[in-house]
């Protein structure tokens, strides 16, 4: 069998059982992923010499590999069914991705407005013409230390994961990272804990790079328990979403947390065919629930992992300056205090005082305003918070 021939027949019989003879030993179990080297990952693997199974996900070196045996299928043809690697090579995908001052050489970058029903339905690049591309890093070659430089420059990423039950009892399997210019889906599963020894946990622990994150709880709770790493540095946007609607209603607390589809409908304006990719993803995970584990992950579902990604960045500009609308407007003030005043008025005023400017006394009155505004928009339940609708989309046990 022929290099390309080895590398497309073993991405057809992905989640297969595959017997794999070594220089040094044979093993049995199920084919998770193969790389353009034709490095072969397994899981739930036996090894057959001494009958012991090998817990987690195994790596096969390609020059170490003598023979791979199909054995889930007996009627491939026997041509198919036994071959052996020809050794390590370049992937004939492989492509030049520009990012920043330095390139990516990878075989993995995908444009997010171009395949799948799903991204079809995106209004993201439709106004701006723009091209979001993102770059699946399986692999520690190539692409792995440049993504690493350039997320490093960045002031503001933002991050998103998924997985199975994602906190410190649950299974990680994909790290999304999204700068301003570029989207990197790391494949956790593939590359294992070394990928946050590499570089990942220096960037997730930067004081220095902003992450946007919605609802950290959970990844925040995952990645401190499981593989030692305290999240800092932290935007929030389902926190911020509170903080704002407090700000609106004068100190009034919300009855529930919203989710990032309601956010990025609410305050992006988003129509209900922008934000159909969250609704997608929840019901790839009501089919599967390990559906994130599935190699090769299909287009739709890269998709999904790279437009929450783009999204949550520009959700981030916007509910900050919802958040500083208060600020600037008090800061306005402090602008005109003297200098639109009589003069007359300077030369008796005490600059020393430390009173509380009238100005800044406006403060109160709007946060009445505003109270007496949202008992009358709002309904109260019996804790004292505020009933907020959850917008146009109809939530399934989340009320």
């Amino acid at each position: 069998m022929d290099p390309s021939s080895d590398y497309h027949f073993l991405h057809r019989v992905l989640g297969k059982t595959l017997h794999i003879t070594l220089k040094c030993g044979t093993f049995q179990g199920i084919l998770q992923h193969v790389d353009s080297s034709q490095c072969i990952f397994l899981n739930r693997v036996k090894n057959l010499e001494n009958g012991r199974n090998v817990p987690g996900i195994k790596k096969f070196f390609g020059y170490e590999i003598v023979n791979v045996e199909l054995l889930d299928d007996l009627e491939q043809p026997a041509a198919e069914r036994n071959f052996t690697p020809t050794g390590p090579r370049e992937s004939p995908f492989t492509k030049l991705s520009e990012i920043g001052q330095g390139s990516l050489l990878d075989q993995n970058t995908h444009r997010a407005n171009v395949v799948s029903p799903v991204s079809q339905q995106l209004c993201l690049d439709e106004d701006s013409g723009e091209d979001i591309e993102y770059i699946v890093i399986n692999q520690f070659q190539k692409t792995f230390g440049s993504a690493m430089m350039h997320i490093k420059n960045q002031r503001v990423c933002s991050i998103a994961a998924e997985g199975v039950h994602l906190c410190r009892h649950g299974k990680l399997s994909w790290v999304q990272v999204a700068t301003k210019c570029q989207v990197f889906l790391f494949d956790v599963f593939v590359l294992g804990a070394q990928v946050f020894k590499n570089g990942l946990q220096m960037i997730l622990e930067d004081q220095n790079i902003l992450k946007v994150i919605h609802d950290c709880r959970w990844l925040s709770d995952c990645l401190f328990h499981q593989y030692g790493i305290v999240l800092s540095n932290v935007f929030d946007t389902q926190v911020a979403d509170i903080l704002r609607f407090s700000m609106e209603t004068g100190g009034y607390l919300p009855h529930r947390i919203s989710t990032l589809q309601e956010c990025l409908m609410r305050y992006l304006r988003l129509p209900d065919k922008c934000v159909s990719f969250l609704e997608s993803k929840e019901q790839a995970v009501e089919e599967d629930p390990e559906v994130w584990f599935v190699r090769p992950l299909p287009p739709v579902l890269l998709n999904v992992l790279a437009l929450e990604t783009v999204y949550l960045l520009r959700l981030r500009l916007l509910l900050f300056d919802e958040i500083m609308s208060d600020l600037s407007t008090l800061v306005d003030s402090y602008l005109n205090a003297f200098r639109q005043g009589s003069a007359d008025s300077l030369g008796s005023t005490k600059i020393s005082s430390m009173e509380l400017p009238e100005e800044l006394r406006q403060l109160a009155d709007l946060y009445n305003i505003r109270r007496k505004t949202a008992v009358q928009k709002f309904q109260l339940n019996e804790e004292g918070f505020l009933i907020r609708n959850g917008g146009n989309k109809k939530k399934k046990g989340r009320e």
